[in-house]
């Protein structure tokens, strides 16, 4: 049996106030797209962040309903931040059955659709259909499986340059209690899953062309850094954001510009999860 999952395709950010999400990240050098606005079960809207090969998006509730209650309920008990990876797969309904004949449990496979606004003034639309890994597979966070029935809407041209230069994503990170057991486990979600161990931690390799995810303990995401205050990031959730840049010189000028001080680490600038929607933003060169 094929493992069917490739890679990352995105992330979110559940947010408490999508619009000052929206002015934050604006402020902070990227480019976003109109907001999406998903239908009245979901009650939710989004914009989108993109990037040549994958993207993260800005998630927020509009209108509470049956069907947003679990992320009402997410938020409430966790904060805003960095809550879901999504993963790359080519047909969820197909790779449902794959999973589940390797011993991976999934569930919630659906479809949905959200209006798009066209450079030409017109309207199109973006369709999706996911599954989501079982609860019972992950150590902690969201993690689902997306397929992309319209990439031509998604992936449109004038998203994809933004100020700060911004070109893909580099790396998630998250707070672990045991990073080389909760590392295994998350492994197993991905066909090229590898755990490489670290000093303070493990990363798990996604697949060719795909961020990993790093799992760390408390005292080596504090190293990393240095006076930001980790439990302003979801419980239980995902902590940081590596975002690669072509230029950090343009990345700096506008942090520069929206009066945010960064801080220096080992590869990049940093943004506390303040700044960031409860997220540890951090720019690297790429």
């Amino acid at each position: 049996m094929t493992h069917p999952v490739t890679g990352i395709d995105h992330v979110f950010l559940l947010v408490n106030d999508l619009d000052e999400a929206a002015r934050r990240y604006q402020a902070l050098g990227f480019t976003l797209s109109p907001r999406g606005v998903h239908s009245a079960a979901k009650g939710s809207a989004n914009h989108t962040i993109m990037f040549p090969n994958d993207y993260f998006e800005l998630l927020g509730i509009l209108t509470p309903t049956e069907g947003n209650l679990a992320r009402r309920q997410s938020i409430e008990a966790m904060g805003e931040g960095l809550h879901a990876i999504a993963c790359r797969i080519e047909d969820a309904t197909a790779g449902a059955d794959a999973l589940a004949g390797l011993g991976i449990k999934t569930t919630g496979l659906g479809a949905f659709e959200r209006p798009v606004p066209l450079p030409d003034g017109s309207t199109g639309v973006a369709a999706f259909t996911t599954v989501s890994f079982a609860p019972e597979e992950l150590p902690f966070g969201t993690v689902f499986m997306c397929q992309h029935r319209t990439r031509e809407t998604v992936w449109l041209a004038e998203l994809l340059t933004h100020p700060n230069t911004a070109c893909g994503l580099d790396a998630v990170l998250a707070l672990s209690d045991d990073p080389q057991a909760d590392a295994t486990r998350f492994a197993r979600l991905w066909a090229d899953g590898k755990v490489m161990m670290s000093a303070g931690g493990a990363t798990v390799d996604t697949g060719p062309d795909s961020a990993p995810l790093s799992l760390l303990t408390r005292a080596a995401l504090e190293g990393l850094y240095p006076g930001f205050d980790l439990d302003q990031t979801p419980k239980g959730a995902f902590t940081a954001l590596r975002i690669r840049v072509r230029d950090m010189n343009a990345a700096r000028a506008c942090l520069d510009a929206a009066g945010i001080v960064p801080v220096a680490t080992t590869l990049g600038l940093a943004v506390a999860p303040q700044e960031a929607c409860g997220m540890i933003l951090e720019f690297v060169p790429g």
